[in-house]
């Protein structure tokens, strides 16, 4: 919690020593006062000022012990952090931390991913007999920046990669106790060594930690701020996984990261193995490979012990969280999930939502960004009681690229609005009734599952006839359309086969029927009613499969329509099995439930 002390805004100039986590003000620091006048910082209209010289700064490297054996050697795993301080933490000054741990400071390795044109795993029935990853190198971003306005900035290096010991485990504890021994060693805690293993100690630190990163480096802070650690303050996770589960499964189906397909939990790991020795970590590797049962697909205690929105009622610090609405390789779920478990916990929180991809805000909105951290870290770390939570929750970024603000996401007044599928008679899809369509004639529609032809090719053309999709579209929008949160999709269907992928696309077409596909989803059929359980299907036999998309915020303007396509297999993301499979649907008891806001009064078409 915030402490007490320092209740006005600072709208005037003045520098605070800092001796201890206590605070008091004096005077502005001037540079040819005797070198034993206390080392200060200064705050400017609620913000810290670059007082500090970043060359002249302290750099240092130790090896911090943590609480964890993650390579079975029965020796505590040490990871390598890097550490650059202002000079005068060597002469009374104490100051917070911007902490990031990552796997990636000593490089990814190509290493060989699965084949995903293969056929689906079936469950057996009874009776029967039964790479790269995207590397965010920030260092001159974060010690630049911060170090001068008295930041210490710490660089650590996550367990079984470069110079720390251990194994990379993709998300569990092992690396989310690597990643607190950091923290604890700031706040005397725990031990460190130097490269000559003498005792190093952090009496330069307040003991106050706020986190960042962006991707893998933005997920371990999330992590660990689930284990309630004292001394981490605030998170900053930007483009961040909050379940492992939602980054290569989705409701049963076996999913790649968006450019990545093939990608695992285990081959992560092996491509972030850079340690010393790397064959020490061979069982570990293969355990992953057992417990990630890329087989079936479904949850279970692997991804259980990664998936960090069941802690978030141990999160004791603020969260400040960023992410793409067109991220496809941590994909909206994380950020929607991890924001809703963080609600209903209380804590306190802040979001920025925008247009781009796996990215941060550093690259296309800086003049904003900057301040706003700044402030952030300031509000957190030093005490500093600037506007920052009075601003509005959410900043979100539209089509237009223009930026808006929210007080919650899903932006309030957001209701779920249902569209039923509404055949046509020659087969292709149809549209969508408002109402509940009379089942009368039953009238069945089917298509064959093709995994080679990608997603993209089906979404175009909605009018015109396709053996390998089936499209519903609105006529001409009247007036624009918010969808703000998670639409779901339910469809009435049999399989050919005991399974398939199923596949769904929710989709804008211009006036000139150019498409966008602006959210997917997909499910394995074999998880009917759970994700962590496969039950056997029978061929022809209708089921009724229920499964969610990918979170969203768009608006579809007036002249445009709003379509829906379903298919099975999608190229870039599900496995890849022989095409053949045929998938029947009863369109009139299938529908799409879409979040907007005005929620069914919203919509309107010619």
């Amino acid at each position: 919690m915030k402490s007490a002390f320092l209740k006005m805004v600072f709208t005037t100039s003045l520098s605070i020593p800092l001796l201890t986590s206590g605070f008091a003000t004096s005077t502005v620091v001037n540079a040819t006062e005797p070198s034993n006048t206390l080392p200060e910082i200064k705050v400017e209209n609620g913000m810290t000022q670059p007082v500090f010289s970043h060359q002249d700064a302290i750099i240092e490297r130790v090896f911090v012990e943590t609480s964890t054996d993650s390579d079975r050697d029965g020796k505590p795993d040490r990871v390598r952090a890097d550490i650059i301080r202002p000079k005068e933490t060597n002469n009374g000054l104490k100051v917070p931390v911007i902490y990031e741990m990552s796997p990636y400071r000593s490089g990814i390795k190509n290493v060989p991913v699965y084949d995903v044109d293969v056929e689906l795993n079936t469950v057996p029935r009874k009776g029967k007999g039964e790479t790269g990853r995207p590397q965010a190198d920030l260092r001159g971003y974060y010690d630049d920046y911060f170090v001068p306005r008295g930041y210490a900035v710490v660089l650590a290096e996550s367990v079984g990669t470069g110079l720390s010991d251990g194994c990379p485990t993709t998300g569990d504890q092992h690396e989310i106790l690597g990643t607190r021994a950091v923290i604890d060693w700031l706040n005397g805690r725990a031990d460190a060594y130097n490269a000559d293993g003498e005792k190093v100690s952090a009496d330069w630190s307040t003991g106050n930690v706020g986190m960042t990163g962006v991707s893998y480096n933005g997920t371990l802070p999330n992590a660990v701020a689930t284990t309630g650690v004292e001394g981490l303050k605030t998170i900053v996770p930007i483009a961040a996984i909050s379940s492992w589960y939602d980054y290569y499964r989705s409701n049963g189906a076996v999913i790649a990261p968006g450019g990545y397909q093939g990608e695992d939990a285990d081959n992560l790991a092996e491509a972030v193995l850079t340690r010393d020795t790397p064959e020490a970590c061979r069982p570990i590797i293969e355990d992953l490979t057992s417990g990630q049962d890329r087989t079936s697909g479904d949850y279970n205690s692997f991804w259980s012990q990664r998936d960090y929105t069941k802690d978030a009622d141990k999160v004791e610090a603020s969260v400040f969280m960023v992410h793409g609405l067109n991220d496809w390789n941590v994909k909206t779920k994380h950020f929607s999930d991890w924001w809703k478990a963080l609600e209903k916990n209380d804590v306190p929180r802040k979001m920025w939502l925008h247009q781009g991809g796996h990215s941060t805000p550093y690259y296309f909105r800086q003049d904003a960004w900057l301040p706003t951290l700044n402030k952030w870290f300031d509000y957190w770390l030093y005490d500093i009681n600037n506007d920052v939570m009075d601003e509005p929750m959410i900043d979100i970024q539209r089509e237009d690229q223009s930026w808006g603000t929210e007080e919650n996401w899903p932006v309030p007044g957001t209701e779920e609005a249902k569209l039923y599928l509404q055949p046509d008679q020659d087969g292709i899809g149809g549209n969508f009734s408002l109402k509940p369509v009379p089942n009368k004639n039953k009238q069945s529609q089917s298509f064959v599952d093709n995994a080679l032809i990608k997603a993209e090719t089906l979404a175009e053309n909605p009018d015109m006839h396709s053996d390998n999709r089936l499209s519903y579209t609105t006529s001409p929008l009247t007036k624009a359309v918010r969808l703000s949160g998670t639409p779901e999709i339910s469809l009435r269907a049999s399989i050919s086969e005991p399974t398939a992928n199923l596949t769904a696309l929710l989709v804008k077409y211009d006036s000139d029927n150019s498409v966008e596909i602006v959210t997917r989803g997909w499910m394995d059929p074999q998880n009917l009613r759970k994700d962590d359980r496969s039950i056997a299907l029978t061929p022809e036999r209708e089921y009724t499969f229920t499964w969610d998309m990918q979170p969203d915020d768009y608006v579809f303007d007036e002249g445009e329509r709003l379509g829906v396509i379903i298919l099975s297999s999608d190229y870039n993301y599900t496995l890849r099995p022989d095409p053949g499979t045929i998938i029947t649907i009863d369109p009139e008891r299938s529908h799409i439930t879409l979040p907007l806001l005005n929620g069914k009064k919203a919509l309107a078409w010619e």
